[in-house]
């Protein structure tokens, strides 16, 4: 009896010692700068929200955020390299609501849902359907009444195969029986740029990245993705309310982290954000861009990441998408 006493005493001595040293290293954190993966290329509106958050993390946290592009393929290479890294959180990837498309188009090295330390969702929001400004449809009928005219002629870009703008997209065709041709890019920064140069003719855009191009006259908005209007843009009616009732396609942003980070580092983490998400200045910049804070616990941003996976697969079955 007394040498189980004495063994059960020495195990429970041990597992308070590791929780305190776990303890301490999760205060000291963080002791050195932080690296931010955003997976597609400078310009969209993935790497404008990651250069915002890196800016408000850089204080809070009193340690540098700094941001690194990855971008390729769906935003998987960027992805790849982040749930690659050590998890002590000093390395975490910015996704958008194009991770929950992957699964339905490629072999991924990972379980999308088990395979990540999901922390918190930063935003939510509509895609902005964009033209050229000198594109002849200057609305959601007479696009889709050009598209039936002409076949395949429209070329509408996105930010890479798989993304949520190429599903949108193509979700759009379907429901409209149209038919365009898809040129899908490394990001929305290059996408844009095609775009307002007369290469391609239709883009359902980051609304962060197109407003000041439609504030300027480079490029023209024609609807947003989502049931409801947005207040930068009032006058922008919906998809829905355009012809095609039932239409939604919400681009969301989050941080997540690689599998196993300590619990205390993701709680500070979404514990910042959250707080961040919360300022007036938060509030006010995302309005501005077209989207609305999101924030919430690293539990509910599973819960949307699972649920969507489910959403877009069935989606990209139905319309028989395959990797191009």
């Amino acid at each position: 009896m007394t040498r189980a006493i004495s063994t059960r005493t020495l195990i429970g001595a041990a597992a308070l010692l590791f929780s305190a040293c776990t303890a301490s290293v999760c205060a000291a954190y963080p002791d050195k700068p932080i690296k931010l993966i955003v997976t597609f290329v400078p310009g969209g509106g993935a790497d404008l929200l990651a250069r915002y958050l890196a800016k408000e993390l850089s204080a809070s946290l009193k340690q540098v955020v700094v941001v690194e592009n990855k971008p390729g393929a769906g935003g998987l290479i960027g992805i790849d390299a982040g749930l690659a890294a050590a998890p002590d959180g000093y390395t975490l990837t910015l996704i958008s609501s194009s991770y929950t498309v992957n699964p339905s188009l490629y072999k991924l090295k990972f379980d999308p849902v088990t395979g990540i330390t999901p922390i918190v969702q930063a935003s939510s929001g509509p895609l902005l359907i964009v033209t050229p400004p000198n594109f002849p449809a200057r609305t959601v009928p007479e696009l889709i009444a050009l598209a039936r005219a002409k076949p395949g002629d429209i070329n509408y870009a996105s930010s890479g195969l798989g993304s949520i703008i190429h599903l949108a997209t193509e979700r759009f065709s379907s429901m409209a029986g149209v038919r365009m041709t898809h040129i899908p890019y490394k990001g929305g920064g290059n996408a844009q740029t095609d775009l307002m140069a007369g290469q391609v003719g239709v883009y359902f855009a980051a609304t962060a990245s197109a407003l000041p191009h439609v504030a300027s006259g480079k490029m023209r908005a024609i609807a947003v993705t989502t049931p409801k209007r947005i207040a930068a843009l009032p006058q922008v009616p919906t998809v829905a309310e355009s012809g095609l009732p039932g239409y939604d396609a919400t681009l969301w942003y989050g941080l997540i982290g690689p599998k196993g980070m300590p619990q205390d580092i993701v709680d500070r983490l979404n514990k910042e954000v959250n707080v961040i998400l919360k300022t007036q200045g938060a509030k006010e910049k995302l309005l501005a861009d077209g989207a609305e804070p999101a924030g919430g616990t690293p539990a509910q941003f599973r819960d949307t990441i699972q649920k969507e996976i489910g959403v877009w697969g069935a989606i990209v079955k139905k319309l028989d998408i395959k990797p191009e």
